[in-house]
């Protein structure tokens, strides 16, 4: 079955003091680990689906994370905002404006 939604969260991590950052060590693995958990506490196992990926590019405003089908981009993504996202974006279709990447 194919999942309704699928979040992509950059893990990707650079060497410290790298000029470009990297979301792996702005939080990104807190991150992953709270949208997964999410998932299982809401039982969307079929509907929404969280992979890890390497560099999408926006070093310096991550940790980043890309909700699909949609094509939403946010940044600086919390553990705090992730049931934000879930009650917002995926149950309600509206993209959390403050996080959403231009």
């Amino acid at each position: 079955m194919k999942p309704k939604h699928h979040i992509f969260v950059c893990m990707n991590q650079r060497p410290a003091g790298h000029p470009r950052g990297s979301c792996g060590s702005s939080g990104a693995g807190s991150v992953y680990e709270a949208l997964a958990g999410e998932v299982e506490r809401r039982g969307l196992f079929e509907k929404v689906q969280v992979t890890g990926t390497f560099c999408m590019g926006p070093c310096d405003r991550g940790p980043t994370v890309v909700v699909y089908p949609d094509g939403v981009w946010y940044g600086r993504v919390k553990p705090e905002d992730v049931k934000t996202i879930f009650d917002e974006h995926l149950d309600q279709g509206k993209p959390v404006e403050r996080l959403r990447l231009s």
